[in-house]
């Protein structure tokens, strides 16, 4: 067998949770200088995850200005800014320093990442940018859209797209039970969203199976279902404070991923501040599961 030209070394996480193989699985690069766009994507394909990032260590003091340069990569394209992979990356650069802050460089732009112990555990949080409120949709256009009866839908939220750095559509449900019978008509829902200026649907619901969550949440996607999706969570914050679903600078937890049996814990926070929301946080747990060589 002839020897492989390159050999890449990668870590595996399962990120918004403190237990192996729950949560949502993120492949970090520890140095991927060298790689083509190209090679990238063909990775994150091989990987086989929701997203991949790459890290492109440069100087010391680069780095402090702008932070560690970050990559991030689903199976399909490159994204500008996703919440798992962030937090994920963070906690493999932050290793075993005690670092209270580690700053990413993303295609967003500089977003920080701070840690603290919590109940004996690291939980780290990020910053994502201040949200940006777009359209409030028409309810039966979304129902036609979806394939989601009217009946299911709360009408006492909007259903409305807002944005920290990738646009999600926020499309709340009155029950647990129309969540867990989700079937989602995800051809015509993407169709629909592009002429909006959405990405995805972000479907919630304020009854929850863990008492202490405010939200319960599932993202279906391209790729499948999303057992967390931190940029999403984000957008849900900012959503939440402006709708008094929660209050400024509260902490509360969505709960994701339990259809999939992947259970995932997002805290999340935002403030009102001068008529806006801004200050939005995402947070969690993140623990590593596996360590690899990629080689070819």
């Amino acid at each position: 067998m002839p020897a492989a030209d390159q050999r890449f070394s990668f870590t595996q996480w399962d990120v918004f949770t403190s237990r192996p193989f729950e949560g949502n699985s993120l492949a970090v690069f520890s140095d991927a200088r060298g790689l083509t766009d190209e090679e990238m994507q063909a990775i994150a394909r091989e990987m086989n995850l929701s997203e991949t990032t790459f890290i492109l260590p440069r100087d010391t003091a680069t780095e402090r200005e702008h932070g560690v340069r970050v990559r991030i990569f689903t199976v399909q394209e490159e994204l500008p800014f996703a919440g798992h992979p962030t937090l994920g990356t963070a906690f493999q650069l932050r290793g075993t320093s005690g670092a209270a802050e580690v700053a990413l460089d993303l295609n967003v732009g500089k977003v920080p990442v701070r840690f603290e112990e919590l109940a004996g555990e690291v939980f780290g949080e990020m910053t994502q940018r201040d949200p940006e409120f777009g359209t409030r949709h028409d309810i039966e256009a979304v129902s036609r859209a979806t394939a989601i009866p009217v009946s299911d839908i709360d009408f006492s939220l909007p259903i409305q797209t807002v944005s920290t750095g990738v646009p999600f559509t926020m499309l709340p449900l009155r029950r647990l039970e129309a969540m867990r019978r989700l079937n989602l008509n995800l051809k015509n829902s993407l169709e629909y969203l592009e002429r909006c200026g959405g990405k995805f649907f972000y479907i919630v619901c304020r009854e929850t199976e863990d008492t202490s969550a405010r939200l319960h949440a599932r993202m279906i996607f391209y790729n499948g279902e999303d057992p967390a999706t931190g940029s999403a969570a984000g957008c849900c914050a900012a959503w939440m404070v402006a709708n008094g679903v929660a209050k400024s600078e509260e902490r509360v937890l969505i709960e994701q991923g339990r259809e999939m049996h992947r259970p995932s814990r997002i805290f999340v926070r935002a403030a009102w501040q001068d008529d806006r929301v801004v200050n939005v946080r995402v947070g969690g747990n993140c623990v590593e599961v596996l360590h690899g060589d990629l080689f070819f």
